[in-house]
C-alpha cells in the first residue's frame, strides 16, 4: 500500500498568517483584548481556541463574547485572505509527492463551503484524494475530524502508512490519535518552542515535512 499525507491548510499549504493575525486583532479588539503582533501572537496562541481566549481575557468568554470573536475574526479574515497565497514551494511538493506513486488528501478546519472553492481557485483539488473542512461550530478539535476524514478514505489509505503535515501541536495530537503520524511544521500559527512538547519531527520548511513523511510512512 501506497505511503499517504494528510495536508493541513492553514498556515501550512496555504501562507496566511498575516491575515490570520489582522482578523485575531480585529476579534481582540470586540472585546477589549490589545493588538499583537505577529511574534506575540505566535507565542500565545493555543488550540483549541476557546482555551486562548479564556487565557486573554483571564476568564472563559460568554456566548456572547464569543460570537462577537468569531464573527470579528471570518468577517475581517474574508477582507485580508484573497492576497494571501500558497506557501512556497507547495506545488512541486505536492506533484513530487503524488508522481512518486504516493497518495494525499487535506484536512482543515476552515469551514468546508469556503475551503472547497478556495482550493479549487489554486487549482490544487485534483491533486488530492478527498478535501474535507470543518463541518461544525468553530473552536473544536482535529482529532474528530481526522478520524472521519480517515474513515471516509477507508481501505485506500492505511493510518499506519499516513503522516499528518500540519502547523499545530493539535494536529499531532489528532494524528496520533487516529494511529497515524504526524510532523509539524514552524511557519503557521506556533513557534518551534509550542510544537517541539508535541512529542513529533518539527521542520522548517515544507520539503523536510515530506522527506520525513516518507521515511516515516515507509
Amino acid at each position: 500500500m501506497r505511503n499517504h499525507i494528510v495536508w493541513d491548510w492553514n498556515g501550512t499549504l496555504f501562507h496566511d498568517m498575516e491575515a490570520v493575525l489582522g482578523a485575531s486583532n480585529a476579534a481582540f479588539a470586540a472585546v477589549g483584548i490589545g493588538p499583537m503582533t505577529l511574534e506575540e501572537y505566535r507565542a500565545q496562541y493555543e488550540i483549541p481556541i476557546p482555551r486562548f481566549y479564556e487565557r486573554l481575557l483571564g476568564r472563559m468568554p460568554s456566548q456572547d463574547e464569543w460570537v462577537l470573536l468569531d464573527d470579528a475574526f471570518h468577517d475581517r479574515y474574508r477582507e485580508l485572505s484573497p492576497a494571501c497565497g500558497l506557501t512556497e514551494g507547495v506545488r512541486e511538493l505536492l506533484d513530487g509527492w503524488r508522481e512518486a506513486g504516493h497518495s494525499q488528501s487535506l484536512l482543515s478546519m476552515y469551514e468546508h463551503a469556503k475551503l472547497v472553492p478556495l482550493v479549487d481557485a489554486f487549482d490544487l483539488t485534483g491533486r488530492f484524494l478527498r478535501v474535507d473542512g470543518r463541518s461544525g461550530p468553530s473552536g473544536g478539535q482535529k482529532a474528530e475530524q481526522l478520524a472521519r476524514h480517515l474513515a471516509a478514505l477507508g481501505e485506500r489509505v492505511d493510518p499506519a502508512r499516513t503522516v499528518l503535515i500540519g502547523d499545530a501541536a493539535d494536529d499531532a495530537m489528532a494524528a496520533l490519535s487516529a494511529g497515524a503520524h504526524a510532523v509539524l511544521y514552524t511557519g503557521g500559527s506556533h513557534t518551534r518552542e509550542k510544537l517541539e512538547p508535541a512529542g513529533v519531527p518539527v521542520v522548517d520548511t515544507l520539503a523536510e515535512a515530506v522527506e520525513l513523511a516518507g521515511r516515516i510512512a515507509g
